[in-house]
Formats: C-alpha cells, structure tokens, sequence
C-alpha cells in the first residue's frame, strides 16, 4: 500500500491545531501535511515533527488573502512581488520543517484578466520558485482544483492544463500534485491518468467524491485506486485531505494497520 499522510487542516479537527501532531502519530500515520505553517512560529512545529516522530510532507506556497476568498496569487501579473515574498517565507519553513515539497496554488483568475497573460504570469512566477527550491534541492509541486464545486474560476482545474503550465516553465523540479477528489470531478479515469501522469507527478492527495468525505462515503473505488497506485513507480507520499463524515477516529478504517 501506498505512504500515507495526514492532511491537518482537516483531519483531527476535534482537536487545537497543535495536539493534532500526537492524534496523527498515535493512529499510525508516518507523515503529515497542512495546507499553511504560517500562523506558527517554524521552531514550534519541528518540535511537534520531532517530538512524534513525523515528516512534513507539504504544505503551500502563501496563497494571498485567504479569509477574503483568495486562492492563491500565482497567476496575478500585478502580485509577482507578493508571490516572490511568499517563496522566500515558504523556504525559510521548509528549512526548518525539512520539508521536501511546497505546492503552488495557481489562484483565480479575475474575469478581466486574459488568459494567455495569467498563463504567462504563473510560468514565470513557477520558474523564480522552482530556481530558488532547486537550489536546496526541494520540489516544487502545481496542484490542479476543480472549478466545478470548490473554487469556481481556478486557473488551473485540469491536469492538461498542470502540464502545460509545468512544461512551459522547463524546469526539472516541478511536479504535479494530484488530488484524486479534484480529478475525478474534472476528468474521471483515475487509473489511466494516474499510470499516464506517474512520471510528473510528486504528490497525491484524496477524498471521496461527493462529498470531499473519507473513502467509502462516495464513488471512488479506493482499493482499486491505491493498489494500482502499487503496480506504478510512484514513491511519493499519499495524503489523506478529506472532510470526516463524523469523527476522526471513525473515518480511518479505510486505513488498515500496517500498510503505512
């Protein structure tokens, strides 16, 4: 079975941001993600890595005003220096946190802005971070969302386009994160785009669908997904970023001991 991790951001979410570190090791996950360190002093969450023995597996680029509904400014021409400020703040946790992924979100993309200028705008923004990660020897990972249910007008909310926007950019140390929930909305045929993508891909994320609740709860065949995700030679994490239906605790019987 594939490396499991937890996504803290919502999982554990009966518990303070902080005590969710113990609640993910004492169910047996290996690793953790979340979607921003930034609210955190860096040094208080390695102490939490630490202290239960978990790796950082990912967390965001800084992704603009997230209370006001932004969704990440990567693709937003008069935002290139906030963006460049934000990869600079994400490295210096991920220094700390060593942490080996960082994901950027491409944004919305405003009604006035042309396309092919947004497109431009995250190349080169993709490019500045993916220099600045290679130099320590980190990935840097473009995340495709839906722009059917979650986050309407989302620059980029399909796997074609994550490539396109990867291959522009040119630089071997950019990947896509695939999200299984988001994917399936989009495009469907899972397996076949996971054994297509498997080359450029540097995480994976999952939630059922619909819903975004645990495994079991919606149309995902799940055991068929992560036991082909077996047959590919993916070695990256595989995040568990999903509402529970109710508690925690209950929503993991999807994740059976011994296979993380």
């Amino acid at each position: 079975m594939p490396r499991f991790a937890a996504n803290l951001s919502l999982l554990f979410t009966e518990l303070p941001f902080l005590d969710r570190f113990a609640a993910a090791a004492d169910a047996g996950f290996q690793g953790v993600e979340f979607l921003f360190p930034y609210d955190w002093p860096a040094s208080t969450l390695a102490q939490k890595l630490q202290q239960h023995h978990l790796t950082q597996v990912l967390f965001n680029l800084p992704p603009g005003d997230w209370q006001a509904g932004e969704r990440g400014i990567a693709c937003l021409p008069d935002r290139v220096e906030e963006f460049r400020e934000g990869v600079f703040q994400a490295l210096e946790y991920a220094d700390v946190l060593d942490c080996q992924r960082i994901n950027c979100l491409a944004g919305i993309r405003p009604g006035s802005l042309p396309a092919d200028i947004a497109f431009q705008t995250l190349v080169e923004n993709l490019r500045f971070a993916a220099d600045l990660l290679a130099a320590k020897g980190r990935t840097l990972t473009v995340e495709a969302i839906n722009s059917k249910v979650d986050m309407p007008g989302f620059f980029i909310d399909t796997s074609v386009a994550a490539m396109a926007a990867i291959e522009a950019a040119g630089r071997e140390n950019i990947r896509i994160q695939f999200d299984l929930y988001h994917m399936q909305i989009m495009e469907g045929d899972l397996c076949r785009s996971l054994s297509r993508l498997c080359p450029h891909i540097g995480h994976i994320q999952f939630a059922d669908n619909p819903g975004r609740h645990e495994p079991g709860t919606g149309e995902i065949h799940f055991d068929r997904v992560f036991a082909h995700l077996d047959t590919l030679d993916y070695r990256g994490w595989v995040s568990a970023e999903y509402r529970p239906q109710q508690d925690t605790e209950t929503s993991l019987g999807w994740f059976r001991p011994g296979t993380h």
